[in-house]
């Protein structure tokens, strides 16, 4: 994995003027977020050596490098999930890839499921913690210590710091923000009713299909983390609808500006 990694970074270096600070991860319906970077340079991930192609709609599927809030940042526009049939280290490669390039904190964005009565669609959640229950772990096999350590802790997973700055700035804009508990599930199916229940009593605010793995990843190498949501759809007993890829991607387009506006002044201050 590791000469994999250099390889990728070298091909990478070979191609870009900037050495890049902060790692963005856009999820489903967020990739427009990149109207706000000063791109410099933009490369497919099928060009890329050793990169997974993304597969989902809402996903662009490209390397975005410029600046954004006086800061180098490269961006994810299309991120890949485990039910695409990736392992989890195919998909968590980037994070590991970015961290080889420089950066030293990750940002990361996602649309899910809402099972926390006090809700409602459109709302953004800060993460603060997550549960994972995708069945896998990246970190599982061998370790290389030049990657990361063997048994990362994860007590502060999603940056306290950095929670508390974003609702700092939420505040000054009048902008409201839930806080909350991601939990992770494989996919590609939505929850049932009775895993919605499951997901809300075991101490979960939302589900989604993302994120917790990139984040372990992320940790493994000493990265700070930072992570919001969009709740695209609610698994709360009365509020279930059918929801579809379409209905998800729309409800967190809608909040996109809002969220955007908050990642741009927290990579900034």
């Amino acid at each position: 994995m590791l000469k994999k990694i250099k390889e990728t970074v070298e091909y990478l270096e070979s191609r870009i003027s900037l050495k890049p600070e902060v790692g963005i991860i856009l999820g489903t319906g967020l990739g427009g977020l990149v109207q706000e970077i000063d791109i410099q340079q933009t490369l497919p991930y099928e060009f890329i050596p050793n990169f997974p192609v993304s597969t989902v709609a809402g996903h662009q599927g490209q390397l975005i490098f410029g600046t954004m809030g006086g800061k180098n940042i490269v961006a994810m526009q299309g991120r890949f999930h485990y039910y695409e049939g990736y392992t989890m280290q195919e998909l968590t490669f980037p994070v590991m890839v970015m961290k080889f390039l420089g950066i030293n904190l990750l940002v990361l964005s996602n649309a899910s499921g809402g099972v926390n009565p006090g809700f409602e669609v459109g709302d953004i959640m800060v993460i603060t913690d997550h549960i994972n229950l995708m069945k896998d772990n990246p970190l599982i096999g061998k370790n290389d210590d030049e990657v990361g350590t063997r048994f990362p802790d994860m007590g502060n997973a999603y940056d306290s710091t950095l929670v508390e700055k974003a609702l700092g700035i939420a505040k000054k804009h009048g902008i409201k923000l839930q806080q909350g508990v991601y939990a992770a599930v494989s996919g590609p199916t939505y929850e049932t009713p009775a895993e919605y229940r499951y997901i809300r009593t075991i101490g979960a605010d939302c589900v989604g299909m993302s994120t917790v793995p990139e984040v372990i990843a992320a940790r493994h190498m000493g990265l700070k983390c930072f992570a919001v949501s969009v709740i695209s759809d609610l698994g709360v007993p009365g509020k279930i609808v059918e929801i579809t890829h379409k209905h998800v991607i729309d409800a967190a387009s809608a909040v996109e500006p809002v969220i955007t506006r908050i990642i741009r002044e927290m990579i900034a201050g």
